[in-house]
C-alpha cells in the first residue's frame, strides 16, 4: 500500500462532497455512546476524495458525529480534526472504538510530483460557501440607509449591469478597491412572535472603485439582479475560511425556518444545499458548527372511531448545519432530507 500525498480532509469538506455518506436518521442523543453497524467494515484505508462525514457513515448511522471518533483515539492522532490519505482505520468492537493507524509501508526513494507540505483541504468548498460567510446580510430596518448609494448612471440609464459606470454618494475618502451591491429586501418575521427580526439585504453584484470623491466613480464587474439608482453599497472584505468541528448545542434549541434563502416570499420548498433562515441566532446559543435536525410540524387530526382530535408528532427528517448567526438570527445549510423544507418547519437540537 503506497502512501498518497499527504493532503488533510479537514473539518467540514464533508457537507458538500459528503451528504450522501450515509443514513443521518435513528441516530442517538449526543450524550449517547456511539452505535458502529452490524455490517461495518472492519477495516479501511484513507484515500483521496475521502470526506469525514462519508467515512463515519461506513461505521455508524450517526454520521455527523465523527469528531467524537477521532477524540477516542487522541494518544494516537496529533491532530484529533484531520486524517489524511493513507491512513488505516480499524475497527475494534473489543473496545467500542474506531483506531486510526498510520500507513508504516517502507517506500523506495523517487521523485514525487506532489509535493508533501501542500495545503489542508478548506473546511467548506470555497467556491460554494464562501460568499455566504460576508453575504447574505441581516440588516435592521434602517441598516442600509446609511450605506453609501448610487445616485447616478452613466448615459442616465434606468439600470446597469457589468462593465458599466455609476457614481456613488458617501464612498468618501475610502480606499476599499472592492464593493458589494445590495437592496433591502424581505422582512425576517418570527413565525412564533410575529415581531420583525431584521431584513434580508438582496445581493445584486459588485463593483470596482474607479475614483473617489463626491461622488465617486465605480464599475460594475458582476450583477445577478439588475442595479439601479437608489441600491446601496458594503465594502467587500474578505471572507473568512474556519475550521471547525459539527457538533450539537450544548443546550435544547428550538426555533423554526422563517425563510428558504434566494425565495422571492416565505412560502416556498428547499432541498439539500438550500441556504434557510432561522428565528434563533447568538442570543438563543447558536453558534457557528451547531447541527440541527429538521422536523415537519404534527397537525391535529379527527380519530376516526372517536370523534375526538388527536395530536400527530412531529417527523424527523433531515439535518442542517448552522454556518453563519446574527444575533437573533442564522443561516444554515440543509445537509440532508428526505422531504422538501419548508417555511415553519421546525429545527432543534438532535
Amino acid at each position: 500500500m503506497r502512501r498518497l500525498a499527504a493532503k488533510s480532509i479537514t473539518a467540514l469538506a464533508f457537507i458538500l462532497f459528503g451528504l450522501a455518506g450515509g443514513a443521518v436518521f435513528g441516530q442517538p442523543a449526543p450524550s449517547a455512546p456511539i452505535v458502529f453497524k452490524p455490517d461495518a467494515p472492519q477495516r479501511y484505508i484513507v484515500v483521496e476524495g475521502d470526506t469525514l462525514w462519508g467515512i463515519a457513515a461506513r461505521f455508524t448511522d450517526s454520521p455527523w458525529r465523527w469528531p467524537e471518533l477521532w477524540n477516542l483515539n487522541k494518544e494516537q492522532f496529533a491532530s484529533p480534526h484531520r486524517i489524511y490519505p493513507g491512513n488505516v482505520l480499524v475497527l475494534n468492537r473489543a473496545r467500542n472504538q474506531l483506531e486510526v493507524q498510520a500507513d508504516t509501508t517502507r517506500l523506495t526513494p523517487r521523485v514525487r510530483s506532489e509535493a508533501l507540505a501542500q495545503a489542508s483541504i478548506p473546511s467548506i468548498p470555497p467556491a460554494m460557501i464562501e460568499p455566504f460567510l460576508v453575504r447574505p446580510l441581516v440588516v435592521e430596518s434602517d441598516g442600509l440607509e446609511k450605506a453609501p448609494a448610487i445616485v447616478a448612471t452613466e448615459e442616465n440609464r434606468v439600470i446597469v449591469g457589468p462593465g458599466a459606470q455609476a457614481y456613488v454618494r458617501g464612498i468618501g475618502e475610502s480606499k476599499e478597491p472592492t464593493w458589494f451591491i445590495y437592496r433591502q429586501g424581505k422582512a425576517l418575521v418570527d413565525p412564533d412572535t410575529n415581531l420583525t427580526l431584521g431584513y434580508e439585504a438582496v445581493y445584486l453584484g459588485t463593483a470596482q472603485l474607479v475614483r473617489g470623491g463626491e461622488p465617486a466613480t465605480i464599475r460594475i464587474t458582476t450583477a445577478i439582479q439588475e442595479i439601479s439608482r437608489g441600491d446601496r453599497l458594503v465594502p467587500a472584505g474578505q471572507g473568512e475560511m474556519i475550521s471547525y468541528a459539527p457538533r450539537a448545542p450544548s443546550g435544547f434549541v428550538k426555533g423554526r425556518i422563517m425563510s428558504i434563502y434566494g425565495g422571492i416570499t416565505q412560502v416556498g420548498e428547499a432541498g439539500t444545499q438550500s441556504i434557510v433562515t432561522l428565528n434563533r441566532g447568538k442570543a438563543d446559543g447558536l453558534a457557528v458548527g451547531h447541527v440541527l435536525a429538521l422536523y415537519r410540524q404534527g397537525v391535529a387530526v379527527k380519530d376516526v372511531s372517536s370523534g375526538s382530535l388527536i395530536q400527530v408528532p412531529d417527523e424527523r427528517y433531515g439535518l442542517a448545519f448552522v454556518f453563519r448567526t446574527f444575533d437573533r438570527v442564522s443561516y444554515a445549510l440543509i445537509m440532508h432530507s428526505t422531504r422538501p423544507v419548508n417555511p415553519l418547519d421546525v429545527v432543534q437540537t438532535p
